[in-house]
């Protein structure tokens, strides 16, 4: 238990995959501009990233390294990460219309996110088994929404506020975001031991 504590930990702050590991940033930016598209956007990379990380875990495992096929891990993860971004888009099309409006684009970009194959591809290099995967998987996840919701939060602020024409928009919210990245590498620190 205390290893898949770790592993959470590890992969939601310490190696945050938007804040640490610069993948994801598209979607990051994209949804951060209001709290409410950003945390369920989070609430659907936490479920396709962790399904995606046991689905890949069990095919890499029982279909791919028996058939002598590891090569082909990139597109059959690519195939699994599409149908569940697919499930997840009809899902919430047919239950919030409005949330699937909000999110718009962004939705069928989770596909597209290199975090969320990033995380399956470095399981299968990190040799976890299925149990870690699915952990590295789900504290990805929850390090994504972490970052993503702070950076709603922080922007709801910035535009209550009064800034210099130059600083406005994008160069304001890169900045926050690079400032969130140093103060996420403090958690490098952290031991575990």
């Amino acid at each position: 238990m205390a290893e898949y504590l770790t592993i959470i930990i590890v992969a939601a702050l310490i190696n945050n995959v938007v804040l640490i590991q610069f993948l994801g940033i598209c979607s990051f930016l994209g949804v951060s501009r209001e709290m409410k598209p950003a945390a369920s956007l989070g609430g659907a990379v936490i479920f396709v990233i962790t399904i995606s990380s046991a689905v890949a875990s069990l095919l890499y495992d029982f279909v791919l390294v028996p058939l002598g096929l590891e090569y082909m891990k990139t597109i059959v993860f690519i195939l699994v990460i599409a149908a569940l971004v697919q499930i997840v888009e009809m899902f919430l099309k047919k239950t919030s219309p409005a949330l699937y409006k909000a999110l718009g684009i962004y939705l069928p970009l989770i596909t597209t996110n290199c975090a969320v194959l990033g995380v399956a591809l470095t399981n299968v290099q990190d040799e976890y088994n299925f149990g870690q995967s699915v952990m590295a998987g789900f504290g990805t996840a929850v390090g994504y929404t972490i970052a993503i919701v702070l950076l709603a939060g922080i922007r709801g602020r910035i535009d209550e506020r009064d800034l210099p024409g130059p600083v406005k928009g994008a160069p304001v919210v890169l900045l926050c975001a690079a400032l969130m990245s140093i103060a996420f590498m403090g958690f490098g620190g952290l031991s575990f031991g």
